[in-house]
């Protein structure tokens, strides 16, 4: 499950050591860590990290499949997630250390800059391969976050990215050794945690009011 920790004036949330899907009680947890960090005075960032093979596998599509009749509820839920990444009122910074897919892809471009590695793992938004529409909500978030071509390839195309094709569109913002790339993100959080505060947050409310609208409006059909 995730857990928050505390470097000085920079938080680390780790998603977990498995997929990091978008189980119900993963996204509590991670809704709780957020908590914890819009409450916290003083200057601050975030970086969300993970161990293992995964950044996040994306939605809980086993769960989802075994829970059907909650499907907009969970659908809801994501979407939240999503919004509340993309307007949280403190600099984060998603340090990519494994495969990103789907959801979790999006979750990724919900923050404001992404470290990736270079040598290993993929970013990728898999969906026209498994046959399951973005949301008009999810949709914004991707176009709102990339050029126009490479939301246009990575959303038909299913590409895969390796950590310097990503670099080279602008889909990440760095791309490191294994070993740098928490570290990586934290130095860059670091360097912008006098940026927290309300101030922020209506900044990004405002560049965002399109997509965080369409995230809003109830539209959740996966189908």
């Amino acid at each position: 499950m995730p857990k928050l920790d505390r470097q000085d004036n920079v938080f680390v949330l780790d998603l977990g050591d498995g997929e990091n899907r978008f189980h119900p009680d993963w996204l509590a947890a991670v809704n709780a860590a957020l908590d914890e960090v819009e409450k916290a005075d003083g200057p601050r960032a975030l970086v969300t990290a993970a161990t293992g093979k995964f950044y996040s596998n994306g939605l809980d599509l086993d769960w989802l499949f075994a829970h059907a009749d909650q499907q907009k509820e969970y659908v809801a839920s994501v979407h939240a997630i999503l919004a509340r990444m993309l307007s949280l009122p403190v600099i984060t910074v998603a340090a990519l250390q494994g495969h990103t897919f789907a959801a979790g892809a999006m979750f990724s471009l919900a923050h404001d800059f992404r470290v990736m590695r270079a040598d290993r793992g993929y970013w990728c938004l898999p969906e026209a391969d498994i046959n399951i529409p973005f949301t008009p909500g999810m949709s914004a978030v991707i176009q709102s976050r990339l050029t126009p071509q490479t939301a246009h390839e990575a959303m038909t195309t299913a590409r895969r990215y390796g950590g310097q094709d990503a670099l080279a569109v602008a889909l990440v913002d760095r791309a490191v050794d294994e070993d740098a790339v928490r570290r990586t993100a934290i130095e860059i959080a670091q360097a912008q945690v006098g940026k927290a505060g309300a101030t922020l947050g209506t900044i990004k409310a405002r560049m965002y009011a399109s997509a965080l609208d369409a995230l809003r409006d109830g539209d959740i059909s996966l189908g």
